[in-house]
């Protein structure tokens, strides 16, 4: 060995701790420093080297066994060893294989970095991949779902098509003699009717004519009547002065039922009956439901009095004493509309009842009954049973005083827990149907499930299937445009 490697001196370590550490000198001079360290040092005493303080255990007899049992404990390695691991991943990994030439304790075999990392970090498992895999599914199904109710919120700000097209319904176009496109009937040109109520109608963005340029033959009005008007909203705070059932609903009516039954060079004198909203179906009319909010009694004196202006025209649906005479518009009267009112004339109807139908069914099951106690009498040669029930007429609701039957869905029917109806909840709307049909009467269910929309389109196709005459509905578009059409949802029904 060259004289530049010459034994290194013990002024070496006796350098400030904030040097950097050299090299270790070759092995053969270890044992020279080993042995000078060992004379100078007591017994039970600790040594300063390289910033740290040796115990006596690391440098004694058996200094090897000792050394072993320091770094398991985890001491810290010296400055210069943090450093180059804390640069250098590769140096402190490269630690486990290959042992230091020096014997003292100044570099631990493993840093304090390497000994602390976690397994599952060190050596990727497949329950790691797993992980990872579901991890990074569930963001990506996270940022989809974020999208689509950023997209959704977006377009609530802006009107659909039937509230764009609903506009030429209150603006009437000018008459140009030489415009082939328009006439004078034109102002539901391509609707057709179909068979939905707009349930709350008012809280459309454009009320009754988004529903008529829907197709809707049905639409709701909430009337409340307040200093000696009827005002239209589904609770008292949602009333406004502009807000009534002239402005809103009996005006409009009138608008359009002018519109469609005018007086013309070709056609000098108004057609009996009148023509109806729709140009493509005129015979077909529309129903106009007014739940009655406040007192039945008082409320129903300005309701009457209110549709003179339909009733003068002849638009009104009416009872002449013995036949049903249909118009354009029917008033049916729900809530706290008073039966008694509707019934008190024999001669002439022109608002009808709103009949709950699970009254309807039951008076039904007891005219069966009553066939049958009677068909048994006369076999037995007995007289007649008189009605136990005398109070309670079977057949109170009919043609000549009521329109709908209608019920809750959840009080009539019940949830459907599986997300489908059972045998028994369809068998109870058959049954409902037929004893309502047998009267005469028209089945609306108000309350049916509106999500999940797989529900709700499979409860539209299950009372359409059974004979239900107007589906109760908040969402225009799906309904009319028959996107509750059969899925493989129901391929076994």
């Amino acid at each position: 060995m060259s004289s530049s490697s010459s034994p290194a001196s013990p002024a070496r370590y006796s350098q400030p701790c904030f040097a950097p550490l050299l090299p270790a000198p070759p092995s053969s001079t270890h044992q020279d420093i080993k042995e000078s360290i060992s004379n100078k040092i007591a017994d039970n005493k600790t040594a300063t080297v390289g910033c740290r303080e040796v115990p006596e255990s690391a440098y004694g007899s058996n200094s090897e066994e000792a050394r072993e049992k320091h770094q398991q404990r985890g001491r810290p390695g010296s400055l210069w060893a943090h450093g180059i691991a804390a640069v250098s991943p590769r140096f402190a990994a490269s630690g486990k294989d290959k042992p230091l030439e020096s014997s003292l304790p100044l570099l631990p075999l493993h840093t304090k970095h390497s000994e602390h990392r976690p397994r599952w970090l060190r050596t990727p498992t497949r329950s790691c991949c797993l992980l990872y895999s579901v991890v990074a599914f569930l963001t990506m199904l996270g940022i989809f779902q974020f999208l689509s109710l950023a997209c959704g919120i977006v377009i609530s700000f802006f009107p659909d098509e039937i509230d764009r097209v609903a506009d030429h319904w209150r603006q009437p176009q000018s008459a140009d003699p030489s415009d082939i496109t328009r006439w004078p009937t034109d102002i539901s040109r391509d609707v057709f009717p179909v068979s939905c109520h707009s349930h709350n109608d008012y809280w459309r963005r454009v009320p009754l004519y988004s529903a008529l340029e829907a197709g809707c033959t049905g639409v709701e009005a909430d009337v409340w009547l307040f200093d000696d008007d009827l005002f239209v909203g589904h609770t008292r705070s949602a009333l406004t002065p502009s807000r009534t059932l002239r402005n809103m609903y009996i005006d409009p009516l009138l608008s359009i039922l002018r519109r469609q039954n005018p007086i013309t060079h070709f056609h000098p004198d108004i057609d009996q009956p009148r023509n109806g909203v729709f140009d493509t179906d005129p015979s077909q009319t529309l129903i106009l439901l007014i739940d009655f909010k406040t007192e039945g009694e008082e409320t129903w004196d300005y309701v009457y009095a209110q549709l003179t202006p339909l009733r003068e025209s002849g638009y009104l649906t009416y009872y002449n004493g013995s036949d049903v005479i249909n118009g354009p518009i029917t008033v049916v009267g729900t809530g706290n509309a008073p039966f008694n009112k509707i019934a008190a004339s024999t001669t002439y109807r022109d608002i009808f009842f709103d009949a709950p139908l699970d009254q309807v069914v039951e008076n039904v099951d007891r005219i069966e009954t009553q066939e049958r106690l009677e068909e048994r009498a006369d076999n037995a040669g007995v007289g007649l049973l008189g009605d136990s029930n005398g109070d309670i007429e079977p057949d109170i609701f009919n043609t000549t005083n009521s329109y709908y039957a209608s019920v809750s869905f959840k009080k009539a029917v019940g949830i459907p827990w599986m997300l489908r109806l059972t045998d028994r909840q369809v068998q109870t709307i058959r049954s409902q149907i037929r004893a309502a049909h047998r009267q005469g009467l028209k089945v609306r269910y108000w309350g049916t499930p509106s999500w999940p929309r797989s529900l709700r389109n499979h409860v539209w196709r299950v009372l359409a299937r059974e004979g239900v005459d107007l589906l109760n509905v908040d969402d225009l578009v799906s309904a009319t445009k028959k996107e509750w059409t059969p899925s493989i949802f129901d391929w076994w029904q």
